[in-house]
């Protein structure tokens, strides 16, 4: 059995982080106990590191099965950066290249294999005399029909766990509903695996939907307030991907189309420019983004809405992968949903898909908290509104509807739980319909208990119920309505709900703005510069070197050696040896040029803005200064005396904690050992404000 200790130097050696995510830790130690495992953690989560790292501490070598041969090359890319021995094995190779992949496999040099479903019988003689340490399946909702993207090829990997027994299988995906889940599990022979499911919550992601009229033009107005960021713009068919490249194009952007109706060596071009931020906009069909790993996306728009929620889960989850904020933008119309509709007409479990289908409508119009109707619909129940999406920053009036959700909820109990939506509204306005009288409905303690309500509203209201976590819809089971632990509290506890009135707020509109001038001599850029030189040299993408994350973490912590720089997030062994003189040289170049301005002129040029009552961060964004950089400010001119009240920024509470964690902590003196400490929930410029003030 491997220690904890053992595994966290294998994470900060060839990793760069002192510390695993959210059930990381737990999962990695499991496999590396020969525990299957079935892993639900949403993209930028760290699902990746659950296998490659016990491949590591493993003796063996690690079979992955991944669905895209972009998808493998980015992950043994990365692997390789951080001096890994990794490959990958498809029909795309030459043969000199397939025939080096199988003398290493054969002679137990490679700590991983990457190789597509389609392509694993091909490796079958060789896999029998190799010893493998684990099995993980990725992209796992790949296997169910009941999933979003099924594929065939998958549904072949039954026989892996009957064949390698003894070996751990983990399956692991970002979004699978619970049927979804079951079919997974029960497919790859893992029934008795536990399950890790991760929280669904990516608060770094800004949810926001639009009515679709006139989506060129707000697209346009979108894209002037996010200059030189790279996004996808998902559109429905081919034609409108070609079609909105080509505007775009007209209008200074540079932008590409994607569709599978392009030819293999189009599609791999295009896809390339971008990781390689040659091309930062894509408009593309969903066959798009799956094999990309690149963790600076900063926004994602959908021209059309996605025919369901765990689509359109995945699909956004693809920017914002190094932490950072990202906009996701839908635009919604009817005609989509009709359009959708024709789609699944006659498909595979054509009921079920619509039903998920309506469930997608519902987010679209929701009126309530949407980053709680996307959570709830994976399982995960919410009670505070998230803050950060359109309907948070833009909400609706309200009432209290605390006495029509207990009626509704106590009209589903009553049918114990059995029946949809459509027969809960006729039994709650006591309709006199044969279906309702043929179960003896009638009879019940709530039949006509809501029957002042209209139908059509009183539906829209059972769909806030939903999207706010008090019900919950079983698709493979007829629809039937269930309750939740929140409904519970409803019925039980006093909690208070509030239904936002029958209204559609108006959408905010797009103000055209001109385009910001390319921020230059900041830190961060003379970073990102370097990076870009480097990734050229070694041909490889920008982000695998490293990502926006660390190169922020950079600027904010300013290292002056190699030590200080191991300590920066994503900063493993082999790249500090790679790139720590590289990087260094930079910063060290760029502190001796602002030295004079960050001593005087610079920290008046902060008094005057915050005089004529600018914030923190529209001072940081007017000066093209980190926010840690204008708290510095603020302490060197509280130093000097100017009057300055701190309890606008920092708590009491929070000074108090900082104090008590300096006599707790190894290393007192490093802001790195707080911001570890407190589990990185204290910004460094917080930790340095706390430390000034105790």
């Amino acid at each position: 059995m491997l220690t904890t200790p053992r595994l966290q130097e294998l994470l900060k050696t060839h990793f760069g982080y002192d510390h695993f995510r959210p059930n990381q830790g737990e999962i990695i130690n499991a496999i590396c106990n020969g525990e299957d495992a079935l892993v639900i953690m949403p993209t930028g989560g760290g699902k990746s590191m659950c296998f490659q790292l016990p491949a590591l501490a493993l003796e063996g070598v690690a079979l992955v099965i991944s669905p895209l041969i972009a998808l493998m090359k980015d992950q043994v890319d990365a692997l390789r950066a951080n001096g890994i021995k990794a490959a990958y094995y498809n029909s795309t190779q030459p043969p000199e290249e397939t025939q080096q992949v199988l003398q290493d496999l054969s002679d137990n040099t490679l700590d991983l294999i990457y190789v597509a479903p389609e392509s694993l019988a091909l490796l079958d003689n060789v896999l029998s005399t190799t010893k493998l340490s684990l099995i993980a399946v990725d992209e796992a909702h790949c296997i169910s029909s009941w999933g979003h993207d099924f594929r065939p090829a998958y549904t072949q990997l039954g026989y892996l766990k009957k064949r390698f027994f003894d070996t751990p299988l983990v399956a692991l995906t970002a979004t699978a509903d619970r049927s979804t889940q079951d079919d997974i599990a029960e497919q790859l022979g893992i029934a008795n695996a536990k399950k890790y499911i991760s929280s669904f919550d990516r608060p770094n992601l800004y949810l926001d939907v639009r009515p679709g009229q006139k989506r060129n033009e707000q697209i346009l107005a979108f894209l002037e307030k996010h200059p030189f960021e790279s996004g996808i713009i998902y559109c429905l068919s081919r034609k409108s991907t070609e079609a909105l490249a080509l505007k775009l194009q007209s209008k200074g952007h540079t932008a590409a189309a994607y569709h599978a109706g392009m030819t293999t060596q189009e599609r791999t071009q295009v896809q390339e420019d971008f990781i390689n931020d040659t091309t930062p906009i894509i408009c593309a069909t969903i066959a798009f983004g799956m094999g990309i790993d690149k963790s600076n996306v900063r926004w994602v728009i959908h021209y059309n809405m996605p025919k369901n929620l765990e689509g359109y889960y995945q699909e956004i989850g693809r920017a914002g992968r190094d932490g950072l904020p990202a906009h996701t933008l839908l635009f919604y119309s009817y005609a989509d949903t009709i359009q959708l509709r024709k789609f699944i007409d006659g498909t595979q479990n054509e009921t079920y898909q619509i039903a998920k289908l309506e469930r997608m409508q519902q987010y679209a119009e929701a009126l309530s908290c949407r980053r709680k109707v996307l959570i709830n619909y994976f399982g995960e129940f919410l009670s505070q509104d998230c803050g950060n999406c359109d309907i948070c920053k833009n909400a609706p009036a309200y009432f209290d509807g605390t006495l029509l959700a207990q009626k509704v909820l106590s009209g589903v109990t009553r049918l114990k739980e059995q029946e949809a939506m459509g027969m809960v509204i006729d039994v709650l306005r006591g309709s006199q319909n044969a279906q309702v009288y043929d179960k003896g409905y009638q009879h019940i303690k709530t039949f006509g208990a809501a029957r002042d309500v209209a139908w059509r509203d009183l539906q829209q209201y059972l769909i806030q119920m939903i999207n706010q976590g008090l019900l919950e819809i079983r698709f493979r089971e007829s629809g039937r309505l269930l309750l939740t632990p929140l409904s519970r509290e409803v019925l039980f506890e006093g909690k208070q709900i509030q239904f936002a009135n029958l209204t559609q707020p108006k959408a905010e509109p797009i103000t055209k703005e001109r385009k910001p001038k390319k921020p230059k001599g900041t830190l961060f850029e003379k970073l990102r510069e370097l990076r870009a030189e480097l990734a050229r040299e070694a041909n490889v993408p920008a982000y695998i070197v490293f990502s926006d994350a660390s190169l922020k973490n950079m600027e904010d912590q300013e290292p002056q050696s190699l030590e200080e720089f191991l300590g920066i997030q994503g900063v493993g062994q082999a790249k500090m040896e790679k790139y720590g003189a590289d990087f260094l040289k930079v910063i060290k170049e760029h502190l001796k040029t602002t030295t004079v301005q960050k001593s005087g002129k610079t920290v008046e040029e902060t008094r005057t803005l915050i005089e004529q009552g600018l914030s923190i961060e529209e001072i940081a964004e007017a000066r093209n200064l980190t926010v840690s950089s204008i708290y510095n400010h603020l302490i060197k001119l509280h130093e000097n005396g100017m009057d300055i009240d701190f309890d606008k920024f920092i708590q009491q509470v929070e000074i108090r904690q900082i104090r008590t964690a300096r006599s707790k902590i190894d290393n007192p003196d490093k802001l790195k050992s707080y911001f570890e400490y407190f589990k990185e929930e204290f910004p460094y410029w917080k930790i340095k404000l706390g430390l000034y003030l105790s």
